[in-house]
């Protein structure tokens, strides 16, 4: 009797998990179809062209390669030299923009006056749409009345050629893509500096550690975790930068801006090779791939704890 009791209480609750399970499937549901539609079967899809010299404008008439766009891509020194230029672009902004922002982000938890001012201030150009900012900023690099080159007359230095310059046309592109994304690395920084207990400082203050010992032994260790999450979404943004390129320079002068994103561009839209675009598109997101799973397995060799 006592068996046959706990094998229909079993059965209630086995009926009862289920139920559970399926009334949770159902409320992720609308997300999964979501995720379905837009992410995962756009990303199969272009999986399945990589694989053929694709017709975009009669499907019917592509032809399946195998693996030829990726030998051809591989082989292809355009597809090396936009590699080089994005990983140029990469050490460019993404040590840059976290010690910068971090720094900044201290000063901006100190009391003064116009706080809320200046952090409106830093915060306000990453609000701001890449395209308007960068028509802005290519007046302002103008090598006749462009505001940089003013300045560089008042001061009696020799003018640049910013955009137009092979040398400086990176560097100039950086300089803005820093402006611009400061203000969200900021602010994550600011998140984490305000979780820092002020007992620890305090204790350590009246243990007799200056300024530089309390950040590197306190503070650093603790918003680890968060410089991690900075450096690993400033790496991406800055893998998949497109805007300003294509906005700002059109991957010149002479190639020295075309980054892996703007050479899948031109592969895509401009001389209508889909089929390695495919390739190239799945190529460029194992890389990222990697370069993110590489960046996690160093935090956890404490390369960022100190």
């Amino acid at each position: 009797m006592l068996a046959g009791r706990s094998q229909r209480s079993g059965g209630r609750w086995t009926r009862w998990k289920l139920l559970e399970a399926a009334t949770a499937y159902l409320y992720v549901s609308p997300a999964l179809l979501i995720f379905s539609i837009f992410i995962l079967v756009p990303t199969l899809f272009v999986v399945y062209i990589s694989v053929f010299h694709w017709n975009f404008l009669n499907v019917h008439q592509s032809g399946f390669v195998g693996l030829a766009n990726y030998r051809h891509l591989l082989a292809s020194s355009a597809f090396w030299s936009s590699l080089w230029v994005t990983f140029y672009f990469v050490v460019l902004t993404v040590p840059v923009g976290v010690l910068v922002s971090l720094a900044i982000a201290a000063l901006l938890m100190a009391n003064f006056p116009g706080r809320a001012l200046a952090r409106l201030g830093v915060f306000a150009p990453y609000a701001t749409p890449l395209v308007a900012t960068t028509i802005i900023w290519i007046w302002m690099y103008n090598p006749q009345f462009g505001l940089f080159n003013n300045a560089l007359r008042v001061l009696h230095l020799p003018t640049l050629g910013w955009l137009q310059s092979p040398s400086w046309a990176m560097p100039s592109v950086s300089i803005y893509t820093l402006w611009h994304s400061l203000g969200f690395d900021v602010i994550i920084f600011m998140a984490a500096l305000s979780s820092v207990s002020t007992d620890l400082l305090e204790a350590a203050s009246i243990e007799g550690a200056n300024g530089w010992q309390r950040f590197w032994r306190i503070v650093w260790p603790l918003i680890s975790p968060t410089t991690l999450f900075v450096v690993v979404i400033s790496t991406i943004e800055a893998l998949k930068a497109f805007t300003q390129f294509f906005t700002m320079t059109a991957g010149g002068p002479l190639g020295a801006t075309t980054t892996t994103s703007y050479l899948l561009y031109e592969y895509a839209f401009v001389f209508y090779r889909t089929g390695q675009a495919a390739a190239l598109t799945v190529v460029y997101f194992l890389i990222t791939a990697l370069i993110a799973l590489v960046q996690f397995r160093l935090s956890r060799g404490r390369v960022f704890y100190g």
